[in-house]
Protein backbone atom coordinates (compact mmCIF):
# COMPACT_ATOMS: atom_id res chain seq x y z
CA UNK A 1 0.00 0.00 0.00
CA UNK A 2 2.80 2.64 0.91
CA UNK A 3 4.47 2.00 -2.72
CA UNK A 4 1.29 2.86 -4.15
CA UNK A 5 0.57 6.01 -2.37
CA UNK A 6 4.06 6.99 -3.00
CA UNK A 7 3.19 6.95 -6.34
CA UNK A 8 0.15 8.50 -6.51
CA UNK A 9 2.18 11.33 -4.38
CA UNK A 10 4.90 10.92 -7.01
CA UNK A 11 2.08 11.89 -9.92
CA UNK A 12 1.04 15.15 -7.77
CA UNK A 13 4.55 16.20 -7.45
CA UNK A 14 5.07 15.69 -10.86
CA UNK A 15 2.06 17.53 -11.46
CA UNK A 16 2.71 20.36 -9.51
CA UNK A 17 6.43 20.90 -10.73
CA UNK A 18 4.99 21.00 -14.25
CA UNK A 19 2.84 23.55 -13.33
CA UNK A 20 4.97 25.99 -11.47
CA UNK A 21 7.92 25.37 -13.93
CA UNK A 22 5.49 25.72 -16.86
CA UNK A 23 3.72 28.35 -15.53
CA UNK A 24 0.09 26.75 -16.29
CA UNK A 25 -3.06 27.77 -14.91
CA UNK A 26 -4.28 24.49 -13.64
CA UNK A 27 -4.05 22.63 -10.64
CA UNK A 28 -1.13 20.48 -10.32
CA UNK A 29 -2.96 17.82 -8.85
CA UNK A 30 -5.42 17.74 -12.19
CA UNK A 31 -2.16 17.96 -14.32
CA UNK A 32 -0.75 14.73 -12.07
CA UNK A 33 -4.17 12.84 -12.19
CA UNK A 34 -3.63 13.21 -16.30
CA UNK A 35 -0.45 11.96 -16.31
CA UNK A 36 -1.13 8.97 -14.15
CA UNK A 37 -4.22 8.52 -16.49
CA UNK A 38 -1.77 8.59 -19.23
CA UNK A 39 0.16 6.00 -17.75
CA UNK A 40 -2.51 3.54 -16.76
CA UNK A 41 -3.83 3.76 -20.54
CA UNK A 42 0.00 2.81 -21.84
CA UNK A 43 0.37 0.21 -19.14
CA UNK A 44 -3.02 -1.45 -19.75
CA UNK A 45 -4.56 -0.49 -16.64
CA UNK A 46 -3.50 -0.15 -12.59
CA UNK A 47 -1.88 -3.18 -10.90
CA UNK A 48 -3.18 -4.98 -8.34
CA UNK A 49 -1.45 -3.11 -5.63
CA UNK A 50 -2.39 0.40 -7.22
CA UNK A 51 -6.05 -1.10 -8.05
CA UNK A 52 -6.40 -2.32 -3.95
CA UNK A 53 -4.99 0.90 -2.29
CA UNK A 54 -7.21 3.06 -4.57
CA UNK A 55 -10.60 1.17 -3.68
CA UNK A 56 -8.89 1.76 0.04
CA UNK A 57 -8.99 5.32 -0.60
CA UNK A 58 -12.18 5.56 -1.84
CA UNK A 59 -13.95 3.96 0.69
CA UNK A 60 -12.50 6.68 3.12
CA UNK A 61 -12.88 9.39 0.85
CA UNK A 62 -15.73 11.76 3.06
CA UNK A 63 -12.30 12.12 5.48
CA UNK A 64 -10.60 14.49 2.52
CA UNK A 65 -14.12 16.85 2.73
CA UNK A 66 -12.98 17.51 6.69
CA UNK A 67 -10.38 20.30 5.45
CA UNK A 68 -13.33 21.78 3.16
CA UNK A 69 -15.84 21.60 6.13
CA UNK A 70 -12.96 23.48 8.59
CA UNK A 71 -12.60 26.13 6.04
CA UNK A 72 -16.05 26.74 5.55
CA UNK A 73 -16.61 26.76 9.72
CA UNK A 74 -13.49 29.19 10.00
CA UNK A 75 -14.97 31.55 7.11
CA UNK A 76 -18.69 31.36 8.55
CA UNK A 77 -18.60 34.82 9.41
CA UNK A 78 -17.99 36.19 6.19
CA UNK A 79 -20.86 33.24 4.25
CA UNK A 80 -23.09 34.90 6.64
CA UNK A 81 -22.65 37.99 5.63
CA UNK A 82 -22.63 37.37 1.84
CA UNK A 83 -25.39 34.46 1.99
CA UNK A 84 -27.54 36.36 -0.68
CA UNK A 85 -25.08 36.55 -3.61
CA UNK A 86 -23.66 33.09 -2.71
CA UNK A 87 -26.90 31.50 -2.67
CA UNK A 88 -28.05 33.17 -6.47
CA UNK A 89 -24.60 32.31 -7.48
CA UNK A 90 -25.08 28.39 -6.27
CA UNK A 91 -28.67 28.65 -7.35
CA UNK A 92 -27.76 29.87 -11.11
CA UNK A 93 -24.76 27.75 -11.54
CA UNK A 94 -26.74 24.72 -10.90
CA UNK A 95 -30.04 25.26 -12.95
CA UNK A 96 -27.05 26.13 -15.89
CA UNK A 97 -25.39 23.26 -14.93
CA UNK A 98 -28.28 21.19 -15.38
CA UNK A 99 -29.49 23.10 -18.69
CA UNK A 100 -26.53 22.37 -20.42
CA UNK A 101 -26.28 18.78 -19.36
CA UNK A 102 -29.72 17.78 -20.53
CA UNK A 103 -29.17 20.08 -24.19
CA UNK A 104 -26.28 18.10 -24.25
CA UNK A 105 -28.06 14.38 -23.40
CA UNK A 106 -30.35 15.54 -26.05
CA UNK A 107 -27.86 16.11 -28.78
CA UNK A 108 -25.86 13.21 -28.05
CA UNK A 109 -28.51 10.74 -28.36
CA UNK A 110 -30.53 12.27 -31.07
CA UNK A 111 -30.90 9.59 -33.30
CA UNK A 112 -31.02 9.82 -37.05
CA UNK A 113 -34.37 8.30 -38.76
CA UNK A 114 -34.63 4.62 -39.67
CA UNK A 115 -35.60 4.19 -43.70
CA UNK A 116 -38.89 3.44 -42.88
CA UNK A 117 -39.50 6.21 -39.87
CA UNK A 118 -40.86 9.58 -40.44
CA UNK A 119 -39.95 12.40 -37.62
Amino acid sequence: MIGALTLLLVFQLVGEVAVRGLNLPIPGPVVGMGLLFVTLIVRSGPGEQLRATANGVLQHLSLLFVPAGTGVMLHFQRLADEWLPLTVALVFSTLLSIAVAALLLQRLTHRTPSHGESR
